[in-house]
C-alpha cells in the first residue's frame, strides 16, 4: 500500500494527507459461504462444510459469483475502525444496505484539530465536463496554493471554534464552524456482498468489467478495506476478482 505518510503538525494543528482503516473484529471465512449456499439442497447436513477445507469448493463460489447468487455471501462480518475526512464519511454513508454506522460525535467531545491536506500524489486537476472528465497532475504551484490556502482555512475555522467554546457555546453549536476537512473517526460493519457493492464503486481496478470514477480519498479507504478482506476471504476474493467485481 506503499509508505503511511507522517502528519506534520504546526502549533496546535495537525495536518494529514493518509486515512486509517483498522480491522477491528470479523467472523468472516469462505466457508461462510459454502454453508450458506449448500442448505438449499443439503439442509442441516450443510453445516459439515464448517469442517472441510474450502478450498475443494472453490468452484461453487466461483458459480454463486459469476450467476449471482448473492445471499450465501451475506453470512459473515467485519468490523472496521476507520479515521478519515468529513467529506469521505458523507461518500461512505450512501452506501446503506448491508452497512452499519457509528462515528463520533461534535455534540459530546470536543473535536481534535487534525485537518486533511492532499500530498504530491493527489491529481488536482478536473479536465471534462461532469460524466466524461479525467483528473491530471497538478503544477507544484498549484499543490503549494492548497497547501497553503487549506492550512490558513483550517487554522482560522478552529480559532473560531475554539473562540465559542471559550464564550460558552454548546460543541453542537460551535461545530458548526468547522470544514468538512476535519478528520472523524467512526466504526463501519458490513458483510462481503456490501463490501463488494462498495469495493466496485469506490475502486478502480484493472480487472473491474464497469468503469468506476471514485474520488480518491475514498478510494484509499477502500484499497485499505479491500486489503484486510482478501486474507479473510481469499477464494471470494479471487472469484469477485475473476468475475469483473461486480457484487453477487
Amino acid at each position: 500500500m506503499g509508505r503511511t505518510p507522517t502528519p506534520v503538525t504546526t502549533e496546535s494543528l495537525t495536518f494529514r494527507s493518509d486515512v486509517t482503516v483498522e480491522l477491528v473484529k470479523s467472523s468472516a471465512s469462505d466457508a461462510d459461504v459454502l454453508f450458506a449456499a449448500r442448505v438449499s439442497t443439503a439442509g442441516e447436513q450443510s453445516l459439515d462444510e464448517l469442517k472441510k477445507d474450502p478450498e475443494r469448493s472453490k468452484g461453487l463460489i466461483n458459480y454463486l459469483m459469476r450467476d449471482r447468487h448473492g445471499s450465501p455471501f451475506e453470512h459473515n462480518s467485519m468490523t472496521f475502525f476507520i479515521s478519515a475526512p468529513i467529506f469521505v464519511f458523507r461518500e461512505f454513508m450512501r452506501h446503506r444496505v448491508g452497512w452499519s454506522y457509528n462515528e463520533e460525535s461534535g455534540r459530546y467531545r470536543e473535536l481534535q484539530p487534525v485537518f486533511y491536506v492532499p500530498d504530491a500524489s493527489r491529481k488536482l486537476v478536473q479536465q471534462g465536463r461532469p460524466g466524461k472528465y479525467v483528473f491530471v497532475e497538478g503544477t507544484p504551484a498549484q499543490h503549494e496554493a492548497v497547501r497553503g490556502t487549506l492550512e490558513e482555512s483550517y487554522e482560522q475555522a478552529y480559532a473560531a471554534y475554539q473562540k465559542l467554546l471559550a464564550e460558552g457555546v454548546a460543541r453542537e453549536v460551535a461545530r458548526a464552524a468547522l470544514p468538512v476537512g476535519l478528520y472523524s473517526s467512526m466504526y463501519a460493519t458490513c458483510n462481503a456482498r456490501s463490501l463488494m457493492h462498495f469495493l466496485g464503486l469506490r475502486t478502480q481496478h484493472e480487472l473491474a468489467k464497469v468503469p468506476s470514477f471514485p474520488q480518491r480519498e475514498i478510494e484509499m479507504v477502500g484499497e485499505k478495506m479491500e486489503a484486510e478482506w482478501s486474507k479473510l476471504m481469499p477464494l471470494t476474493y479471487a472469484a469477485f476478482n475473476a468475475n469483473g467485481r461486480v457484487a453477487p
